[in-house]
């Protein structure tokens, strides 16, 4: 098995995984939000929603950090860029 081969497999793996990462901590992100705005007097849920807030917000920032840093050693050891072409679009029969 190839260097290229394995790189590539993961960054179809993380390709794959990421959106759906991110939309996780969006959505914590929001429902903190709205546990927050709806807690009215309740210190208790405006703790818990503060705490989505920032669980939200931490998962967010790990993640670009870590695309970013990602993005960095690919430029550093592959400076013509990754050596990882992406796959080609299906295409429908039938389709126009």
């Amino acid at each position: 098995m190839s260097l290229e081969l394995i790189i590539g497999r993961i960054t179809t793996l993380l390709n794959s995984v990421l959106p759906i990462l991110f939309l996780l901590a969006t959505v914590v992100f929001l429902w903190g939000v709205i546990l927050y705005i709806t807690a009215g007097g309740d210190e208790e849920k405006r703790k818990e929603g503060r705490n989505y807030i920032i669980y939200g917000l931490i998962g967010l920032f790990v993640m670009v950090a870590v695309w970013g840093i990602v993005n960095v050693m690919i430029g550093f050891f592959f400076p013509g860029g990754a050596p990882i072409t992406p796959p080609p679009i299906p295409i429908i029969p039938g389709t126009p």
